[in-house]
């Protein structure tokens, strides 16, 4: 599969300051050197626990936020740096819908301004043109054409995640990235928000990088599975792989803590001890270690390199060294 999108040793720092003059005191590693590739009309799920840098991610490559190190490829072009029209002219084929279809929409603005914003500050439409552009957006995620004159507040939390879809489809991007966009809504409308991404995804050959705390979510949509822990990326699969085989141990317990209809599965539930790390003092060595039921000695003393371990199998681990 070709890739659209190399991301290589991207990081994410932000300073802690301290003391009267307010000076940087340390750092919080949110994003600590991940590498990995998205394929032309695939979906990458990015899981994890909450802080383990998934947004932040997100939030770099659809470049909300500036990453401290590291390169984004996207289509071919380098984008990490990139500034002015430059980044505006990636932005049309690289959007992103946010957790939160409350917050994410303003609420002073009907739902036509909010979806043809897009289309009017790149010159696209507007006129006749742009209504009927703003009506076939509204439909295409199913929604009425009438909707349009309405606000914010007169929609359900389903319906106004639909709307941020919408906006984010208007400009026919070739990636979206998606951060924990059911993770609000009743599970019932969660559903038909995945199948509309789903048919989506078929019918415009999007790619997503799908990023979600429920694996079941991750199950359902995903392609490829990343695991994500204090900022490293210490798992990589293709979805079967991932949920019939995980490598790591921490990719292990998340799977043995996911809640199943039915327990048939065989798996045992893995009890993790202690904390997370802060970020701003993560341990040496392995990420992990202070919490894995099988770590070694050489786990507190080095950092383990993602290597492939079974075919497009990438796992992070000194168990598999």
């Amino acid at each position: 599969m070709s890739s659209l999108l190399e991301v290589k040793d991207l990081k994410k720092y932000f300073p802690i300051s301290g003391g009267l003059l307010k000076r940087a005191v340390g750092q919080v590693k949110a994003v600590d050197g991940i590498s990995f590739e998205v394929g032309i009309g695939e979906t990458l799920g990015l899981v994890g626990e909450s802080g383990c840098g998934k947004s932040t991610t997100g939030r770099m490559i659809a470049r909300v936020m500036e990453p401290t190190g590291g390169n984004i490829k996207f289509d071919g072009i380098d984008i990490s740096k990139l500034k002015g029209k430059k980044l505006k002219e990636i932005r049309s084929n690289l959007q992103m819908v946010f957790q939160d279809p409350y917050a994410s929409l303003n609420p002073k603005m009907a739902i036509q301004s909010i979806i043809a914003e897009p289309l009017e500050v790149n010159g696209i439409a507007k006129g006749k043109e742009l209504i009927h552009r703003v009506n076939e957006l509204l439909e295409t995620v199913g929604l009425r054409p009438e909707d349009r004159q309405k606000y914010p507040h007169e929609f359900s939390g389903g319906q106004r995640q639909r709307i941020g879809i919408a906006r984010s489809l208007a400009l026919n991007p070739k990636l979206i990235v998606a951060d924990e966009v059911v993770s609000a809504l009743d599970v019932s409308v969660q559903s038909q928000i995945l199948n509309l991404m789903v048919e989506l995804k078929k019918k415009r050959q999007l790619s997503y990088i799908f990023i979600s705390h429920n694996l079941s979510v991750i199950r359902h949509i995903s392609d490829r599975v990343g695991v994500m822990y204090l900022g490293n990326l210490v798992e990589i699969a293709g979805k079967k792989d991932f949920f019939n085989n995980a490598l790591h141990p921490y990719s292990q317990a998340l799977l043995s803590a996911a809640p199943e209809p039915t327990r048939n599965s065989g798996r045992e539930r893995i009890l993790l001890q202690g904390e997370v790390p802060s970020p701003a003092n993560p341990p040496k060595g392995c990420p992990f270690h202070t919490r894995c039921p099988l770590a070694m000695k050489i786990c507190s003393q080095e950092k383990p390199i993602m290597k492939e371990r079974e075919p497009s199998h990438f796992v992070a681990c000194h168990l598999y060294n």
